[in-house]
C-alpha cells in the first residue's frame, strides 16, 4: 500500500549553552543530514523541516537552509519547510531563494507560508506584529507574480525575479493558518491551504470561499487527522518512555508555553509529567509490528527521530527499525 512516511526535524539542543554546546549541535545538524539521506534510501516520501525564532535551544530559524542541505544530499525525498513565517521575510529575497531550491532539486521542494503566532519573534526580527496580515498577502502576491518571470510592481517600483523556477506553473506552495482569515486569503489567491490541525469546518469555509472566488479548480485543503501522532519506533516502549519520555516531554511543554487559547495546532498538550504525555497519545512509541498497523490503518506516519535533543543512536535506531522493519512490510 501506498503510505506518506515522514522524518520532522527542528533540531532542538536543551542544555547549557558552555562552549561546548556548537559542537554539540553541530553533530546533531550533520545526523539530520545523514538521517535524510538514509531516509531517502529506504523509501521515506518526505522531510518537514520547521522555523521558530530566538529560543534558547536553538530551534531551528532557518527552514530554507536546512532544506537545501537535505534536497542536496537526496534524491527522491520531498521535503517540506512547514512553515515558513512569510512575513518575516524579503518577499523577494523568499522568492528568489525558493526558485533556487527549487530548481537545484528538480521541484522536490514545498513551501507551506505561514504567519506565526510568536509576536516575540516578530519582536526580534525587527517587524511589526500588528502588521502580519498585511505582510503575509503581500508575500503570497509577491511570490506569486515573481515567479512567473515577468516584471510586475513591488513597492512602487516595477521589479522582475530570476531565475524562473524549474516546477510548472511555480513550485508547490501552501498557504499555512488555522484561522477564517487564512482561509480567505487563501481562496482569493486560489492556493491550497494547509491546516496544522484537524478542523473539517476551516476545510469547508475555505472550500466555500474558492466557490466565491472563482478558484475551485485549484481549492485543496491539508490537514492531519484527528489522531495524528508523532512516533517513536522501538522493541520496547515502556523502556524508551522510561529514557526517553523527557524529550518528548521538553518538546511537548515548550509548545505549550507558546500557545495561547486561539492557535489552533496538532501538537498540544497539556501534559505535566511523562506520564500525562504518554496517556495523550500526541507522541507514542510504538513497536514495529505496532508501526506497521497503524500505517495500514491512517496512510501515514511521522517519525521524530531527534525529538527535544535525544540521544542520536537513539534516534537512529527508531528511524532504522522503520527503514527495515515497517517500511518494506507496507510495501509488500
Amino acid at each position: 500500500m501506498t503510505v506518506l512516511s515522514s522524518v520532522r526535524f527542528n533540531l532542538v539542543q536543551p542544555g547549557p549553552a558552555d562552549d561546548g554546546a556548537p559542537a554539540r549541535l553541530h553533530d546533531r545538524y550533520r545526523a539530520a543530514l545523514d538521517m535524510a539521506a538514509y531516509a531517502d534510501e529506504s523509501g521515506i516520501t518526505s522531510a518537514i523541516v520547521e522555523e521558530h525564532h530566538g529560543s534558547p535551544d536553538g530551534w531551528l530559524p532557518a527552514p530554507l537552509t536546512l532544506a537545501g542541505l537535505i534536497l542536496g544530499r537526496t534524491r527522491r525525498l520531498t521535503v517540506t519547510a512547514c512553515a515558513v513565517i512569510a512575513p518575516l521575510y524579503d518577499p523577494l529575497r523568499l522568492a528568489e531563494e525558493i526558485a533556487v531550491l527549487d530548481l537545484a532539486s528538480g521541484g522536490r521542494l514545498v513551501t507551506v507560508a505561514g504567519i506565526g503566532y510568536r509576536p516575540e519573534e516578530y519582536e526580534a526580527l525587527g517587524v511589526e506584529w500588528k502588521e502580519r496580515g498585511r505582510l503575509q498577502d503581500e508575500a503570497l502576491e509577491t511570490l506569486l507574480a515573481a515567479w512567473t518571470g515577468e516584471p510586475f510592481p513591488f513597492r512602487g517600483r516595477t521589479v522582475r525575479v530570476t531565475p524562473r523556477p524549474y516546477s510548472k506553473p511555480r513550485p508547490m506552495l501552501f498557504a499555512g493558518g488555522s484561522s477564517r482569515p487564512a482561509a480567505r486569503r487563501a481562496a482569493r489567491l486560489g492556493l491550497p491551504l494547509f491546516v496544522a490541525a484537524h478542523l473539517p469546518e476551516l476545510e469547508a469555509y475555505y472550500y466555500e470561499q474558492c466557490a466565491r472566488h472563482g478558484t475551485e479548480d485549484r481549492g485543496l485543503c491539508m490537514m492531519p487527522p484527528s489522531d495524528q501522532s508523532l512516533l517513536h519506533v522501538t522493541e520496547d516502549p515502556d523502556r524508551a518512555w522510561a529514557t526517553l519520555g523527557e524529550h518528548f516531554l521538553y518538546e511537548a511543554r515548550t509548545y505549550a508555553s507558546w500557545q495561547t487559547s486561539d492557535v489552533h495546532s496538532a501538537v498540544r498538550s497539556g501534559a505535566r509529567s511523562v506520564e500525562d504525555l504518554r496517556a495523550e497519545g500526541i507522541y507514542r512509541f510504538v513497536t514495529p509490528e505496532e508501526c506497521v498497523e497503524l500505517a495500514r490503518a491512517s496512510g501515514q506516519l511521522t517519525l521524530h527521530p531527534l525529538c527535544g535533543g535525544m540521544p542520536v543512536d537513539e534516534g537512529w535506531r527508531s528511524l532504522h527499525l522503520l527503514g527495515e522493519r515497517v517500511l518494506p512490510r507496507l510495501e509488500g
